[in-house]
Protein backbone atom coordinates (compact mmCIF):
# COMPACT_ATOMS: atom_id res chain seq x y z
CA UNK A 1 0.00 0.00 0.00
CA UNK A 2 2.76 2.62 0.77
CA UNK A 3 5.22 1.94 -2.37
CA UNK A 4 2.04 0.87 -4.79
CA UNK A 5 -1.13 2.56 -4.09
CA UNK A 6 -1.43 6.19 -5.98
CA UNK A 7 -0.07 8.84 -3.65
CA UNK A 8 -3.47 10.88 -3.88
CA UNK A 9 -5.89 8.51 -2.87
CA UNK A 10 -3.12 7.21 -0.21
CA UNK A 11 -2.42 10.42 1.37
CA UNK A 12 -6.93 11.29 1.30
CA UNK A 13 -6.49 7.63 2.70
CA UNK A 14 -4.46 8.13 5.76
CA UNK A 15 -5.01 12.05 5.65
CA UNK A 16 -9.30 12.42 6.29
CA UNK A 17 -8.83 9.86 9.46
CA UNK A 18 -6.21 11.79 10.89
CA UNK A 19 -8.18 14.74 9.78
CA UNK A 20 -11.42 13.75 11.61
CA UNK A 21 -9.33 13.15 14.76
CA UNK A 22 -7.86 16.83 15.02
CA UNK A 23 -11.21 18.04 13.97
CA UNK A 24 -12.95 16.16 16.95
CA UNK A 25 -9.65 16.91 19.56
CA UNK A 26 -10.25 20.45 18.46
CA UNK A 27 -13.85 20.61 18.87
CA UNK A 28 -13.19 19.49 22.43
CA UNK A 29 -11.14 22.05 23.45
CA UNK A 30 -13.49 24.79 22.20
CA UNK A 31 -15.96 22.71 23.46
CA UNK A 32 -14.56 23.56 26.93
CA UNK A 33 -13.81 26.91 25.94
CA UNK A 34 -17.59 27.22 25.48
CA UNK A 35 -19.41 25.70 28.23
CA UNK A 36 -16.40 27.47 30.77
CA UNK A 37 -16.90 31.39 28.66
CA UNK A 38 -20.84 30.89 30.32
CA UNK A 39 -18.86 31.30 33.89
CA UNK A 40 -17.27 34.89 33.10
CA UNK A 41 -14.57 36.41 31.37
CA UNK A 42 -12.27 35.38 33.75
CA UNK A 43 -12.49 31.89 33.11
CA UNK A 44 -12.84 32.02 30.07
CA UNK A 45 -9.12 33.31 29.87
CA UNK A 46 -8.17 30.70 32.42
CA UNK A 47 -8.74 28.04 29.44
CA UNK A 48 -5.82 30.30 27.73
CA UNK A 49 -3.54 30.38 30.34
CA UNK A 50 -4.03 26.39 30.59
CA UNK A 51 -3.77 26.06 26.76
CA UNK A 52 0.06 26.90 27.42
CA UNK A 53 0.26 23.80 30.09
CA UNK A 54 -1.39 21.40 27.54
CA UNK A 55 0.77 22.99 24.49
CA UNK A 56 4.37 21.73 27.23
CA UNK A 57 2.74 18.49 27.44
CA UNK A 58 1.89 17.31 23.69
CA UNK A 59 5.18 19.09 22.96
CA UNK A 60 7.31 16.13 25.26
CA UNK A 61 4.31 13.65 23.68
CA UNK A 62 5.10 14.69 20.31
CA UNK A 63 8.36 14.62 20.96
CA UNK A 64 8.60 10.84 21.70
CA UNK A 65 5.69 10.24 19.41
CA UNK A 66 7.16 12.01 16.00
CA UNK A 67 10.65 10.81 17.17
CA UNK A 68 9.71 7.07 17.01
CA UNK A 69 6.86 7.58 14.61
CA UNK A 70 9.50 8.81 11.71
CA UNK A 71 12.19 6.06 12.46
CA UNK A 72 9.55 3.17 12.73
CA UNK A 73 8.14 4.35 9.28
CA UNK A 74 11.83 4.05 8.00
CA UNK A 75 12.70 0.81 9.71
CA UNK A 76 9.57 -0.52 8.16
CA UNK A 77 10.23 0.55 5.01
CA UNK A 78 13.46 -1.35 5.52
CA UNK A 79 11.71 -3.92 6.44
CA UNK A 80 13.44 -4.12 10.03
CA UNK A 81 10.34 -4.90 12.23
CA UNK A 82 12.72 -5.80 15.23
CA UNK A 83 14.05 -2.33 15.09
CA UNK A 84 10.69 -0.57 14.83
CA UNK A 85 9.68 -2.58 17.89
CA UNK A 86 12.52 -1.13 20.16
CA UNK A 87 11.85 2.31 19.15
CA UNK A 88 7.66 1.90 19.88
CA UNK A 89 8.35 0.49 23.07
CA UNK A 90 10.98 2.90 23.89
CA UNK A 91 9.06 6.08 22.91
CA UNK A 92 6.03 5.15 24.81
CA UNK A 93 7.07 4.40 28.36
CA UNK A 94 9.46 6.90 28.28
CA UNK A 95 6.31 9.62 27.42
CA UNK A 96 4.55 7.51 29.95
CA UNK A 97 7.52 8.03 32.41
CA UNK A 98 7.29 11.96 31.67
CA UNK A 99 3.68 12.20 32.32
CA UNK A 100 4.32 11.07 35.90
CA UNK A 101 6.99 13.44 36.29
CA UNK A 102 4.84 16.11 35.00
CA UNK A 103 2.16 15.17 37.29
CA UNK A 104 3.97 15.25 40.73
CA UNK A 105 6.17 18.61 40.14
CA UNK A 106 3.61 20.63 38.67
CA UNK A 107 1.44 19.57 41.16
CA UNK A 108 3.74 20.65 43.55
CA UNK A 109 4.16 24.15 41.70
CA UNK A 110 1.00 24.95 40.77
CA UNK A 111 0.44 28.17 41.63
CA UNK A 112 3.80 29.53 40.19
CA UNK A 113 2.84 27.76 36.95
CA UNK A 114 0.08 29.22 36.39
CA UNK A 115 1.57 32.84 37.04
CA UNK A 116 4.15 32.31 34.73
CA UNK A 117 1.94 31.01 32.09
CA UNK A 118 0.03 34.64 32.29
CA UNK A 119 -2.76 34.28 35.18
CA UNK A 120 -3.99 37.48 36.45
CA UNK A 121 -4.60 37.69 40.01
CA UNK A 122 -8.54 37.06 38.86
CA UNK A 123 -7.66 33.97 36.36
CA UNK A 124 -5.45 32.41 38.74
CA UNK A 125 -8.36 30.20 40.71
CA UNK A 126 -9.90 29.27 37.88
CA UNK A 127 -6.33 28.29 36.43
CA UNK A 128 -5.39 26.72 38.82
CA UNK A 129 -8.47 24.71 39.31
CA UNK A 130 -8.86 23.65 35.73
CA UNK A 131 -4.90 23.26 35.64
CA UNK A 132 -4.26 20.40 38.37
CA UNK A 133 -7.02 18.48 36.47
CA UNK A 134 -4.95 18.53 33.40
CA UNK A 135 -1.86 17.68 35.20
CA UNK A 136 -3.39 14.66 36.31
CA UNK A 137 -4.59 13.72 32.96
CA UNK A 138 -0.58 14.44 31.82
CA UNK A 139 0.88 10.79 31.79
CA UNK A 140 -2.31 9.76 29.28
CA UNK A 141 -1.94 12.96 27.51
CA UNK A 142 2.11 12.37 26.99
CA UNK A 143 1.83 8.87 25.82
CA UNK A 144 -1.26 8.82 24.06
CA UNK A 145 0.62 11.26 21.68
CA UNK A 146 3.04 8.54 21.24
CA UNK A 147 1.10 5.43 20.43
CA UNK A 148 -1.39 8.20 18.03
CA UNK A 149 1.90 8.69 15.78
CA UNK A 150 2.77 5.32 15.80
CA UNK A 151 -0.69 3.74 14.65
CA UNK A 152 -0.32 6.66 11.72
CA UNK A 153 3.39 5.87 10.98
CA UNK A 154 2.54 2.46 10.15
CA UNK A 155 -0.40 3.31 7.72
CA UNK A 156 -2.95 2.57 10.55
CA UNK A 157 -4.30 6.39 11.17
CA UNK A 158 -8.09 4.58 11.28
CA UNK A 159 -7.59 2.94 14.58
CA UNK A 160 -5.59 6.14 16.11
CA UNK A 161 -8.53 8.20 14.62
CA UNK A 162 -10.78 5.56 16.83
CA UNK A 163 -8.96 6.69 20.09
CA UNK A 164 -9.03 10.19 19.87
CA UNK A 165 -12.39 10.74 18.30
CA UNK A 166 -14.22 8.59 21.19
CA UNK A 167 -12.22 10.45 23.79
CA UNK A 168 -12.95 13.77 22.10
CA UNK A 169 -16.74 12.74 21.47
CA UNK A 170 -17.06 12.02 25.55
CA UNK A 171 -15.52 15.27 26.30
CA UNK A 172 -17.87 17.32 24.54
CA UNK A 173 -20.91 14.85 26.60
CA UNK A 174 -19.27 15.16 29.98
CA UNK A 175 -18.65 18.74 29.38
CA UNK A 176 -22.41 18.95 29.33
CA UNK A 177 -23.07 17.13 32.06
CA UNK A 178 -20.41 18.45 34.77
CA UNK A 179 -21.60 22.47 34.33
CA UNK A 180 -24.49 22.64 33.09
CA UNK A 181 -26.19 19.53 34.24
CA UNK A 182 -24.75 19.25 37.65
CA UNK A 183 -23.58 22.58 38.41
CA UNK A 184 -19.67 21.59 38.46
CA UNK A 185 -18.01 24.87 37.29
CA UNK A 186 -14.83 24.69 35.87
CA UNK A 187 -13.88 22.09 37.29
CA UNK A 188 -16.58 19.97 35.63
CA UNK A 189 -14.51 20.94 32.12
CA UNK A 190 -10.83 20.10 33.72
CA UNK A 191 -12.52 17.01 35.18
CA UNK A 192 -14.18 15.95 31.67
CA UNK A 193 -10.57 16.32 29.92
CA UNK A 194 -9.34 13.90 32.23
CA UNK A 195 -11.73 11.39 31.83
CA UNK A 196 -11.60 11.90 28.44
CA UNK A 197 -7.99 11.58 28.23
CA UNK A 198 -7.84 8.09 30.16
CA UNK A 199 -10.68 7.02 27.86
CA UNK A 200 -8.74 7.51 24.52
CA UNK A 201 -5.56 5.96 26.48
CA UNK A 202 -6.80 2.83 27.10
CA UNK A 203 -8.70 2.41 23.22
CA UNK A 204 -4.97 3.82 21.60
CA UNK A 205 -3.63 0.60 23.88
CA UNK A 206 -6.24 -2.27 22.76
CA UNK A 207 -5.06 -1.55 19.44
CA UNK A 208 -1.33 -2.83 20.40
CA UNK A 209 -2.88 -5.28 22.82
CA UNK A 210 -4.88 -7.01 20.19
CA UNK A 211 -2.11 -6.84 18.09
CA UNK A 212 -3.10 -4.85 14.98
CA UNK A 213 -0.03 -3.24 14.80
CA UNK A 214 3.33 -4.59 13.05
CA UNK A 215 5.21 -2.37 16.26
CA UNK A 216 5.09 -3.78 19.90
CA UNK A 217 4.42 -1.82 23.68
CA UNK A 218 5.67 -5.10 25.01
CA UNK A 219 8.14 -3.21 27.85
CA UNK A 220 10.96 -6.58 26.80
CA UNK A 221 11.45 -4.24 23.74
CA UNK A 222 12.36 -1.03 25.11
CA UNK A 223 15.88 -0.20 25.09
CA UNK A 224 16.79 2.81 27.34
CA UNK A 225 20.27 3.17 25.70
CA UNK A 226 21.82 6.70 24.65
CA UNK A 227 21.07 5.48 21.45
CA UNK A 228 17.97 4.53 21.47
CA UNK A 229 16.81 7.71 23.31
CA UNK A 230 18.98 10.14 21.75
CA UNK A 231 17.57 8.69 17.70
CA UNK A 232 14.24 9.29 19.42
CA UNK A 233 14.86 12.49 20.92
CA UNK A 234 16.89 14.44 18.61
CA UNK A 235 14.72 12.86 15.63
CA UNK A 236 11.23 14.14 17.42
CA UNK A 237 12.89 17.66 18.43
CA UNK A 238 10.76 19.48 15.46
CA UNK A 239 7.90 18.60 17.36
CA UNK A 240 9.32 19.82 20.79
CA UNK A 241 10.54 23.01 19.27
CA UNK A 242 6.94 23.43 17.89
CA UNK A 243 5.01 22.78 20.86
CA UNK A 244 7.71 23.85 23.40
CA UNK A 245 7.93 27.12 21.57
CA UNK A 246 4.33 27.48 21.61
CA UNK A 247 3.82 26.78 24.97
CA UNK A 248 6.12 30.10 25.57
CA UNK A 249 4.32 31.94 22.67
CA UNK A 250 1.16 31.20 24.74
CA UNK A 251 2.57 32.36 28.26
CA UNK A 252 4.19 35.73 26.23
CA UNK A 253 0.86 36.21 24.49
CA UNK A 254 -0.72 35.91 27.70
CA UNK A 255 1.08 38.38 29.69
CA UNK A 256 1.19 41.13 26.99
CA UNK A 257 -2.47 41.08 26.58
CA UNK A 258 -2.91 40.91 30.40
CA UNK A 259 -2.20 44.68 29.97
CA UNK A 260 -5.15 45.33 28.86
CA UNK A 261 -7.47 43.33 31.24
CA UNK A 262 -8.69 39.76 31.32
CA UNK A 263 -11.33 40.50 28.07
CA UNK A 264 -7.93 40.47 25.98
CA UNK A 265 -6.39 37.49 27.58
CA UNK A 266 -9.91 35.56 26.36
CA UNK A 267 -10.27 37.37 23.29
CA UNK A 268 -6.93 36.40 21.53
CA UNK A 269 -7.29 32.45 23.17
CA UNK A 270 -10.69 32.03 21.42
CA UNK A 271 -9.15 33.48 18.34
CA UNK A 272 -6.50 31.05 18.58
CA UNK A 273 -8.84 27.90 19.19
CA UNK A 274 -10.96 29.07 15.87
CA UNK A 275 -7.98 29.41 13.95
CA UNK A 276 -6.53 25.86 15.27
CA UNK A 277 -9.78 24.56 14.22
CA UNK A 278 -9.30 25.97 10.61
CA UNK A 279 -5.68 24.85 11.19
CA UNK A 280 -7.01 20.69 11.86
CA UNK A 281 -7.29 20.58 8.12
CA UNK A 282 -3.94 20.94 7.00
CA UNK A 283 -2.07 19.20 9.66
CA UNK A 284 -4.40 16.30 9.71
CA UNK A 285 -3.71 16.00 5.67
CA UNK A 286 0.11 16.82 6.38
CA UNK A 287 0.62 13.91 9.04
CA UNK A 288 -1.48 11.73 6.47
CA UNK A 289 1.66 12.35 4.30
CA UNK A 290 4.41 12.13 7.33
CA UNK A 291 4.30 8.36 7.25
CA UNK A 292 4.44 8.24 3.24
CA UNK A 293 7.79 10.38 2.94
CA UNK A 294 9.27 8.31 5.61
CA UNK A 295 8.48 5.02 3.78
CA UNK A 296 9.25 5.89 0.59
CA UNK A 297 12.17 7.96 1.18
CA UNK A 298 13.48 4.86 3.35
CA UNK A 299 12.61 2.45 0.24
CA UNK A 300 14.77 5.09 -1.79
CA UNK A 301 11.33 5.91 -3.89
CA UNK A 302 11.95 9.50 -4.46
CA UNK A 303 9.60 10.21 -6.53
CA UNK A 304 6.57 9.40 -4.36
CA UNK A 305 8.39 11.58 -1.91
CA UNK A 306 8.36 14.78 -4.45
CA UNK A 307 4.33 13.66 -5.53
CA UNK A 308 3.15 13.42 -2.08
CA UNK A 309 4.60 17.11 -1.32
CA UNK A 310 3.08 18.79 -3.88
CA UNK A 311 -0.23 17.30 -3.73
CA UNK A 312 -0.63 18.01 0.10
CA UNK A 313 0.57 21.41 -0.36
CA UNK A 314 -2.25 21.74 -3.15
CA UNK A 315 -4.95 19.66 -1.20
CA UNK A 316 -4.37 21.44 1.95
CA UNK A 317 -4.00 25.38 0.52
CA UNK A 318 -7.49 24.45 -0.93
CA UNK A 319 -9.18 23.67 2.31
CA UNK A 320 -7.80 25.89 4.57
CA UNK A 321 -8.15 29.15 2.18
CA UNK A 322 -12.20 28.17 1.52
CA UNK A 323 -12.23 27.38 5.73
CA UNK A 324 -10.35 30.44 6.25
CA UNK A 325 -13.06 32.84 4.24
CA UNK A 326 -16.18 31.46 5.46
CA UNK A 327 -14.12 32.34 8.77
CA UNK A 328 -12.75 36.01 7.86
CA UNK A 329 -16.72 36.66 6.56
CA UNK A 330 -18.26 35.75 10.18
CA UNK A 331 -15.55 36.34 12.77
CA UNK A 332 -17.63 38.46 14.94
CA UNK A 333 -20.31 35.35 15.50
CA UNK A 334 -17.68 32.67 15.78
CA UNK A 335 -15.97 35.10 19.09
CA UNK A 336 -19.45 35.53 19.71
CA UNK A 337 -20.26 31.83 20.15
CA UNK A 338 -17.46 31.15 23.09
CA UNK A 339 -17.86 34.54 24.81
CA UNK A 340 -20.59 36.73 24.44
CA UNK A 341 -18.91 40.07 25.80
CA UNK A 342 -18.88 43.24 23.90
CA UNK A 343 -15.10 43.70 25.22
CA UNK A 344 -14.40 40.09 24.13
CA UNK A 345 -15.55 40.22 20.47
CA UNK A 346 -14.39 43.73 19.99
CA UNK A 347 -10.82 42.59 20.58
CA UNK A 348 -11.15 39.17 19.13
CA UNK A 349 -12.48 40.59 15.61
CA UNK A 350 -9.45 41.53 14.12
CA UNK A 351 -6.82 39.34 15.57
CA UNK A 352 -9.22 36.20 13.90
CA UNK A 353 -9.29 38.77 10.43
CA UNK A 354 -6.00 38.84 10.17
CA UNK A 355 -4.85 35.14 10.86
CA UNK A 356 -7.48 34.40 8.62
CA UNK A 357 -5.84 36.00 6.30
CA UNK A 358 -2.42 34.27 7.17
CA UNK A 359 -3.56 31.15 7.25
CA UNK A 360 -3.32 30.89 3.19
CA UNK A 361 0.08 30.80 3.61
CA UNK A 362 0.60 28.19 6.74
CA UNK A 363 0.02 25.07 4.22
CA UNK A 364 3.42 25.58 2.60
CA UNK A 365 5.38 25.51 6.11
CA UNK A 366 3.10 22.68 7.16
CA UNK A 367 4.04 20.90 4.31
CA UNK A 368 7.71 21.45 4.49
CA UNK A 369 7.66 20.94 8.65
CA UNK A 370 6.48 17.06 8.09
CA UNK A 371 8.36 16.13 5.32
CA UNK A 372 12.06 16.70 6.43
CA UNK A 373 10.60 15.57 9.89
CA UNK A 374 9.35 12.21 8.34
CA UNK A 375 12.85 11.64 6.48
CA UNK A 376 15.41 12.17 9.28
CA UNK A 377 16.45 16.19 8.33
CA UNK A 378 16.02 16.67 11.77
CA UNK A 379 18.10 20.45 11.28
CA UNK A 380 15.96 21.15 8.59
CA UNK A 381 12.97 20.06 10.57
CA UNK A 382 13.99 22.10 13.66
CA UNK A 383 14.98 24.96 12.45
CA UNK A 384 11.68 25.07 10.38
CA UNK A 385 9.48 24.44 13.35
CA UNK A 386 10.56 26.95 16.09
CA UNK A 387 9.93 30.01 13.54
CA UNK A 388 6.17 30.23 13.60
CA UNK A 389 5.65 30.19 17.15
CA UNK A 390 8.88 31.03 18.53
CA UNK A 391 12.15 32.71 16.53
CA UNK A 392 9.39 34.93 14.19
CA UNK A 393 6.62 35.26 16.90
CA UNK A 394 8.02 36.09 20.36
CA UNK A 395 10.05 38.56 18.88
CA UNK A 396 7.32 40.41 16.68
CA UNK A 397 5.19 40.27 19.58
CA UNK A 398 7.54 41.94 21.45
CA UNK A 399 8.17 44.59 19.17
CA UNK A 400 4.38 44.94 17.76
CA UNK A 401 3.10 45.54 20.96
CA UNK A 402 5.91 47.58 22.32
CA UNK A 403 5.16 50.18 18.76
CA UNK A 404 1.14 49.26 18.86
CA UNK A 405 -0.05 48.17 21.31
CA UNK A 406 -3.57 46.08 21.27
CA UNK A 407 -3.29 46.05 17.74
CA UNK A 408 0.31 44.91 17.68
CA UNK A 409 -0.65 42.31 19.33
CA UNK A 410 -3.68 41.38 17.28
CA UNK A 411 -1.77 41.25 14.25
CA UNK A 412 1.72 39.37 15.38
CA UNK A 413 0.55 35.76 14.62
CA UNK A 414 -0.64 36.64 10.78
CA UNK A 415 3.18 38.47 10.47
CA UNK A 416 4.99 35.35 11.90
CA UNK A 417 3.33 32.91 9.90
CA UNK A 418 3.93 35.42 6.55
CA UNK A 419 7.71 35.19 7.44
CA UNK A 420 7.88 31.70 8.39
CA UNK A 421 6.58 31.02 5.03
CA UNK A 422 9.04 32.47 3.32
CA UNK A 423 11.99 30.99 5.54
CA UNK A 424 11.08 27.86 4.27
CA UNK A 425 11.23 28.75 -0.29
CA UNK A 426 14.68 28.32 -0.16
CA UNK A 427 14.88 24.57 2.06
CA UNK A 428 12.03 23.38 -0.06
CA UNK A 429 13.99 24.63 -3.60
CA UNK A 430 17.22 22.86 -2.60
CA UNK A 431 15.82 19.70 -1.58
CA UNK A 432 14.03 19.04 -4.71
CA UNK A 433 16.93 20.14 -6.55
CA UNK A 434 19.12 17.55 -5.15
CA UNK A 435 16.30 14.85 -4.60
CA UNK A 436 16.89 12.31 -7.50
CA UNK A 437 14.39 12.28 -10.50
CA UNK A 438 13.30 8.31 -10.30
CA UNK A 439 14.17 6.16 -7.31
CA UNK A 440 16.90 3.66 -8.47
CA UNK A 441 15.56 -0.01 -9.79
CA UNK A 442 17.22 -2.36 -7.37
CA UNK A 443 20.77 -3.36 -7.50
CA UNK A 444 21.31 -0.18 -9.68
Amino acid sequence: MMTKQPVPSLIIKLGIPTMISMFVTTIYNMADSYFVGQINTSASGATGVVLGLMAILQAVGFMFGHGSGSIISRKLGQKDIESARKFSATGFYSALFAGFFFLIFGSLFLTPLMTLLGSTPTILPYAKTYGICILCAAPALVSSCVMNNILRYEGRAFFAMIGLTSGGILNIFLDAIFMQKMGMGIFGAGLATAISQYVSWILLLTMFILKKTQTSLNIKYAKFNISTLGDIITTGLPSLARQGLASISTMVLNNAAGVYGDAAIAAMSIANRVTMFIFSAVLGIGQGFQPIAGFNFGAKKYSRVRQGFFFTLFFGTLLLGCASVAVLLNAGSCIQIFRDDPEVIAIGIPALQAQCVALFFVPFQVCNNMMFQSIGYKFNATFLSSLRNGLYFIPVILIFSALWGLTGIQLSQAVADVLTSFTCIPFTVTFFAKLPKEEPEDGV
